[in-house]
């Protein structure tokens, strides 16, 4: 959405990802059902529904009955099309189809009205409905389901169904049914143990696992001088949001995007470190995380428990108790998964051993949570990314110091974020290569300009003002050159395609590394401005020479010249050093091209950067026209120069070639010698 912010994405080292739209597909199907501790896969709950017992039935109509109640997505078209689509978000749609095909949803939506919803939001994570019954056309008719034999329900009674997060719902429950109870179990403590060990299982295996309850609430607990849409009602319901009957868990699965592992591994190569920020449970997200890559070993995560222990340590080491070893080179990267509520709890110290972690899983987050996290990562130095799709996900992505959005994601995503990814996340790939070609084509831009248009247009002015020479460029040649010949060129550097091994290079550190760093005014004055200046001085001097002025009737003569040293001469020798100067750029153009890779390896030709070559030819044409259309010769104090004066400087830029080729190729002989240190 802005230009500047592809530089800035180049150098993110943090990179902190929602899970559910982001790396998923945000296509969820439920996989699993539960009813107390026994699991059914979808076809086998409903087979079981068509030969069980009535009361059996009763029991397993339930959860399919209460997940097409309590649900915010909705079918669109004939009840009679069985491939109709589904209105809502991903998992309330899973649900709802889950639902139809157990039981018809719309036959059990029809029985029930909605007075009061509650939807899901990442705070409560879960999602409340208050219904009342519609009175069948036959007065004689059954109580609608999910209601059961054992239900006392008046007429005028309200129905409560929730669903959501198992570790928030389970201490509002008090019982749970059983397929074959003929009531409901009380959710004593080994209740709860074994339906949190059905959790923990789907959850492992990259589940989301909901739980879904409900409650008849008699009429006469409902107060009836409430009024539904006051703002206090809400705390009204929140007190009757308790005592319900878990009627069963299902396992949703989301599946991981094909992309991700290959983005996930790009990115840690070019120094990244990826995080999961997710509201999911810690188990899921580790789940998904170690599928994706981001964990590379789920089996060995530290949890919030660990960091006390190392910041325990780290007391102990400073008091001179014990000393801590040093971690060894080959030691696998240190893994982490912690809750929004944990994050909460921490200490200073502890926070920042945890972003020192390589590999981090934030679980059951909230969105001020997710912008605690920028903020923490930022103070501690991290340039941070951080992608998202949800309006929970837009804080963050405004306080990154870079927010990507997904294309298919919210309209509040998209503009909170800074960039939006209109492809698969694999595009973030491509925006990381760009982000530093940009950053990398400035340095070039900028190397390419200061020898010719600086350092070797300051020379003839120091020897004028030191030795006393004449000045062997003249003020509006100095103009040409910035205004001119050099335009073009420096123009063609910003269409340079990315150099091989861009992505494995670490990102840059904004706070040190400058554009113009001491190693680029190194290259460019001590190589290559030295070089051209002296051969351009060189040039003029010895054109001088051989028109009977020889460097020594002119060096401390500070203006007393020879005669023989007439106006027209000087503007001839200044048009040498002139020429020389835009051929030799040539070589500069062709050398700066590549930081490391040789010419051969990524050659200036059309299919490479087809802009070189011509932008090289126009900056001489440029030269030509002003010093060869006579009109010209007066104002601009230029003039033609011997053919032989083109022809030799191609022969020093051909050298200034062949001298920073092999510059390069002892870098990357000796990437860790001395001339790799020097190199820009």
């Amino acid at each position: 959405r802005s230009l500047s912010i592809v530089e800035t994405l180049g150098s993110v080292n943090v990179l902190c990802s929602d899970k559910t739209g982001t790396l998923t597909q945000n296509k969820m199907h439920v996989e699993d059902a539960a009813i107390y501790d026994t699991t059914f896969n979808v076809p086998t709950l409903s087979e079981q529904l068509e030969s069980a017992q009535p009361l059996v039935a009763e029991n397993l109509r339930q959860l399919p009955t209460v997940s097409a109640i309590c649900n915010a997505a909705a079918f669109e078209g004939s009840p009679s099309d069985s491939k109709r689509n589904i209105i809502g978000d991903a998992t309330d749609s899973a649900i709802l189809r889950f639902a139809d095909n157990v039981v018809s949803s719309d036959t059990i939506r029809a029985r029930w009205r909605h007075i009061h919803k509650i939807p899901f939001n990442s705070k409560t994570k879960f999602m409340l409905t208050i219904s009342e019954a519609v009175p069948p056309t036959d007065e004689s008719g059954p109580l609608p389901a999910p209601l059961a034999s054992w239900d006392s329900f008046a007429p005028g009674d309200l129905l409560l169904c929730v669903k959501g997060a198992p570790d928030v719902l389970l201490s509002r429950c008090t019982h749970v049914l059983a397929p074959g109870g003929d009531r409901p179990l009380n959710l004593t403590y080994a209740a709860r143990l074994r339906i949190v060990a059905i959790q923990e299982q789907w959850a492992a295996q990259g589940r989301r696992v909901l739980v879904l309850a409900r409650r008849v609430i008699p009429r006469d607990l409902f107060p009836k001088d409430v009024d539904p849409y006051a703002e206090g009602f809400d705390e009204v319901i929140d007190g009757l949001n308790s005592e319900l009957i878990i009627v069963g868990l299902v396992g949703l699965i989301d599946p991981l995007k094909p992309d991700i592992p290959d983005t996930v591994r790009i990115c840690r190569g070019a120094g990244i470190r990826f995080f999961v920020v997710t509201g999911d449970h810690p188990a899921t997200a580790v789940a998904i995380a170690g599928q994706a890559g981001i964990i590379s070993n789920p089996a060995a995560v530290h949890h919030a428990s660990d960091l006390l222990d190392q910041t325990t340590e780290k007391e102990k080491e400073r008091e001179g108790l014990v000393v801590t070893p040093e971690p060894s080179d080959n030691a696998p990267p240190q893994s982490i998964v912690i809750t929004g509520a944990e994050l909460e709890t921490l200490t200073k110290e502890q926070e920042d051993v945890l972003c020192a972690y390589q590999e981090i899983v934030f679980a059951r987050t909230t969105p001020e949570q997710k912008l605690r996290i920028v903020r923490s990562m930022q103070a501690r130095g991290g340039v941070v990314g951080v992608t998202g799709d949800g309006v929970n996900d837009a804080p963050a992505l405004r306080a990154a110091d870079c927010g990507i959005a997904m294309g298919s994601g919210s309209d509040v995503a998209r503009e909170a974020a800074d960039m939006v990814l209109l492809e698969d996340f694999s595009a973030i790939v491509v925006a990381l290569e760009y982000g530093r070609l940009v950053y990398d084509n400035l340095k070039k831009t900028i190397l390419y300009l200061l020898p010719a248009g600086s350092f070797s247009e300051l020379m003839p002015i120091v020897l004028n003002v030191i030795i006393g020479v004449p000045q062997m460029l003249s003020n509006i040649q100095m103009i040409l050159i910035c205004v001119g010949t050099d335009v073009l060129p420096a123009l063609s550097m910003c269409l340079e395609p990315p150099e091989s091994g861009l992505l494995s290079r670490p990102p840059r550190n904004v706070r040190k590394e400058r554009l113009a760093n001491w190693r680029l005014l190194l290259q460019a004055y001590g190589f290559l401005g030295i070089i051209e200046s002296l051969c351009a001085m060189s040039m003029s001097f010895w054109y001088l020479q051989r028109n009977g002025v020889p460097f020594s009737s002119l060096a401390l003569k500070f203006g007393n010249y020879p005669a023989a040293l007439t106006d027209d001469l000087l503007y001839e020798a200044q048009s040498v050093y002139f020429f020389t100067l835009v051929v030799m750029q040539w070589g500069n153009l062709l050398s700066t091209r590549t930081r490391k890779s040789s010419i051969f390896q990524q050659p200036p030709t059309w299919g490479v950067n087809r802009a070189v070559i011509p932008a090289a030819i126009c900056a001489l044409l440029i030269g030509i026209f002003f010093s060869y259309v006579p009109v010209f010769h007066h104002i601009f104090q230029t003039s033609k120069i011997p053919a032989i004066h083109f022809f030799i400087p191609m022969a020093f830029a051909l050298a200034l070639i062949v001298l920073d080729e092999t510059r390069k190729l002892t870098v990357r002989t000796y990437p860790r010698g001395f001339v790799a240190w020097l190199a820009w």
